[in-house]
């Protein structure tokens, strides 16, 4: 669980270093941070009880036979991805879903034994 706040972590600050990076900062950046550091807990909890993972569009789903325990959570947190996923593609003059699928093939990465992802072709696998 340490790994995983390290890594979110690790990963908001390069989000709002991008932000910063602009003339002005996104005005929501510290609520998103926040936000998903108080969901991450659940989010990991999940993730370890196989109910969730990470599909191939840098979006947290319910696998095949997950419950929809929580979905209030995946919504949030995936809407403030897409927020920041948005933010980014503005700075980087693509599209928030390049962003987002360039994301998901770094989550797969770096996610643990066990953990659900979904290929390229959209089939969910446990790495």
């Amino acid at each position: 669980m340490r790994r995983y706040s390290q890594f979110f972590a690790t990963v908001t600050l390069l989000v709002l270093c991008v932000f910063a990076v602009e003339a002005r900062c996104f005005a929501g950046a510290d609520d998103i941070k926040a936000r998903m550091q108080e969901r991450l807990p659940t989010i990991v909890q999940m993730k370890a009880d196989n109910i969730i993972g990470e599909n191939n569009k840098g979006y947290l789903e319910f696998v095949p036979g997950g419950s929809g325990r929580d979905e209030a959570v995946i919504k949030a947190e995936n809407s403030d991805r897409q927020a920041v996923y948005s933010a980014i593609a503005k700075q980087q003059k693509t599209s928030a879903e390049l962003v987002g699928e360039r994301r998901a093939i770094q989550i797969s990465e770096r996610a643990k034994p066990g953990e659900w992802i979904q290929d390229k072709s959209g089939k969910w696998l446990r790495k």
